[in-house]
């Protein structure tokens, strides 16, 4: 089992290389991710747009391009289209975001012909090493669906928890958080949980333990659910957090990232191949992260 990145790329690293296609690969930290996961021997690459750009930014950060596929298309839609099409067409294993939009990229990753749709629920997953706590954390969802219906939000932890699985956890335990721990029909996400602790009962969310309505604080910290008197194996232990809308996901998401010492890598699933999508503000250490745990997925797969 996985419980930091330094052994989440170990376990990447030990898969059969992987191959990323970048969309718009003229980006500095996206080079830089893809050079080190390169050299750590996670994947190698064929990089997708402004071949001069490519070339510029390369030769800045001592980049050999030798070792990889260049593909020159300077248009920017035209480029995202490419990169999704190699991913569809099985010339490469992971999709990257490069230096472009979300919903340009978005919408080349949806798109009906060359797309990579399964008719499977997409739905993001955040993996966070956090300093203090000794176990990763997937947090979902946080950037891609915005306020889930309970099918929904059934869905997107069976998609998480094949994340998990990837990463070497068995039985992840989520919880389904909510600003309180019981139930209370004026607070419709309390519902949500309590409905989603009885399905995962009644063994219809197979491979993990679902327990809530929990807060955050119970979801994590194991001191806090006993003090508060909550007995239940996913109280303070819980790999899976389950965000009840993305204004709570985004925001906790953010808040980590700015306030504390973490690592995190970050993908979107559901579709027929792991892609890694991250902001372009992110620094190349987060998408070196979020390759690493997209071969870790491609690699449960294929292994």
């Amino acid at each position: 089992m996985s419980k930091s990145f330094d052994e989440l790329i170990s376990k990447a690293s030990g898969c059969t290389l992987k191959k990323v296609s970048v969309s718009n690969a003229q980006d500095a930290p996206v080079l830089e991710a893809v050079k080190a996961a390169r050299e750590q021997n996670i994947a190698t690459a064929v990089l997708v747009g402004d071949e001069g750009k490519i070339r510029e930014i390369a030769e800045s950060i001592g980049m050999d391009l030798n070792e990889f596929e260049i593909i020159h298309e300077p248009d920017t839609e035209k480029a995202a289209l490419k990169a999704v099409e190699l991913v569809h067409n099985g010339d490469a294993d992971i999709l990257l975001k490069g230096m472009l939009e979300t919903k340009t990229f978005l919408k080349s990753v949806l798109n009906k012909e060359v797309g990579l749709r399964t008719g499977k629920m997409m739905s993001h997953v955040c993996v966070f090493e956090i300093e203090g706590i000794d176990r990763l954390l997937f947090l979902t969802d946080v950037a891609f669906n915005t306020y889930p219906t309970l099918e929904e939000k059934a869905n997107i932890i069976k998609n998480t928890v094949e994340v998990a699985h990837a990463c070497g956890i068995a039985c992840p335990k989520v919880a389904p958080l909510c600003a309180v721990e019981t139930v209370n029909p004026k607070m419709p996400p309390t519902m949500d949980a309590d409905a989603l602790t009885k399905m995962s009962e009644a063994g219809e969310l197979p491979g993990c333990e679902v327990f809530g309505p929990l807060s955050m604080d119970l979801a994590i910290d194991e001191e806090a659910a006993v003090h508060k008197g909550v007995s239940n194996p996913v109280a303070g232990h819980a790999d899976v957090l389950l965000f009840p809308d993305i204004d709570a996901g985004n925001i906790t998401y953010k808040t980590l990232v700015r306030t504390a010492k973490v690592k995190n890598g970050n993908v979107l699933i559901g579709t027929s191949a792991p892609v890694v999508l991250t902001s372009r503000s992110d620094d190349f250490e987060t998408k070196l992260y979020s390759i690493a745990l997209a071969a870790v997925i491609a690699g449960s797969i294929t292994n």
